[in-house]
């Protein structure tokens, strides 16, 4: 019976993986967005979304430790957001991953291993949660003597540039304890900074599809300035945000942006080009516009945002 769980929750599990949602993979979110309806416990992984450089090193059978060797951790949300996937890639060609999912009923992990090494019908189950600032996972495995005991995974020294993980035999009362494998993780750039600035773009014209003014102004640093054309220049992003407001009724929106170059000088950059767009107002009467603009980016905490935007219509 568990095994038909098993194999059933994998199955839904990849048809969910493939659905597209808000907060699917996507070119704009390549490893996925966290769902704020999801359990906030989904953020525990945040930081380890992305691809990560690691260093792994197995233990022998006879104690030893083996010669470390580098694999790639990757992480993404999926199912919309609401579940976390890590796969593992080994120089070997040897491929494994997890999908997974908090259940709120039990307030616990649980966890689903694969491996195309390895292949099962009954995939192992994990569970487990946050102890501290580290995020601990169990599963039943007697020891090689008979003694009841279980696997046990940690990860720690958890944020947003790495991580370390670790898996060991532990008794039932966790007084006894034996490491069998140890990695060590960087997080590594998932985009240079100029795709860093396109995902930028691409995410203000979602905003403007959406109507939604607030996400525009989050894109401003707090002193932006925005120079619209035929009007007084608008500072701070309070004003940004008001500025952006759109009419009650308007509907049907479109924006595209095409930057032609974008230059990075150090905490400062540049891009200029043209946008284009169309809106649909409460009557149904649509109206198209296009026109050119140059901004202005400034790094802010580690995140480019839009310190100065000029634009006008073409």
């Amino acid at each position: 019976m568990k095994t038909l769980l098993y194999m059933c929750f994998a199955i839904i599990s990849m048809m969910a993986a493939n659905a597209q949602g808000t907060y699917s993979v996507s070119p704009e979110n390549p490893y996925g967005k966290l769902n704020p309806e999801a359990p906030q416990e989904l953020a525990d992984f945040a930081p380890m979304i992305g691809t990560c450089d690691c260093i792994s090193t197995l233990r022998n059978p006879d104690g030893t430790w083996q010669e470390p060797e580098n694999i790639v951790w990757k992480w993404s949300y999926i199912m919309d957001g609401t579940a976390v996937q890590d796969e593992t890639y080994k120089p070997d060609g040897s491929h494994a991953g997890s999908i997974r999912q908090f259940i709120a009923d039990s307030s616990r992990w649980y966890v689903h291993f694969y491996s195309n090494k390895l292949p099962s019908p009954a995939l192992p189950a994990w569970e487990g949660g946050k102890r501290g600032d580290s995020i601990v996972l169990y599963r039943e495995q007697k020891a090689p003597n008979g003694m009841d005991g279980f696997y046990r995974v940690i990860f720690s020294n958890i944020n947003e540039m790495s991580f370390d993980w670790l898996g060991e035999w532990v008794d039932t009362n966790e007084s006894i304890r034996y490491p069998t494998w140890k990695i060590s993780c960087k997080k590594r750039l998932a985009f240079s900074e100029e795709e860093k600035i396109r995902e930028k773009i691409r995410a203000f014209s979602a905003a403007y599809m959406n109507a939604d003014a607030e996400e525009i102004a989050s894109l401003y640093t707090i002193d932006a300035k925005i120079f619209p054309g035929n009007s007084n220049i608008i500072s701070g992003r309070p004003k940004i945000e008001k500025r952006w407001q759109f009419a009650e009724g308007v509907k049907d929106l479109y924006h595209k942006v095409t930057p032609s170059e974008i230059r990075i000088i150090k905490n400062y950059a540049y891009d200029y080009g043209y946008y284009e767009g169309s809106t649909t107002n409460k009557k149904g009467k649509k109206t198209d516009f296009e026109g050119k603009y140059v901004i202005v980016w400034r790094r802010d905490k580690g995140e480019w945002k839009i310190y100065l935007d000029i634009w006008n219509r073409l």
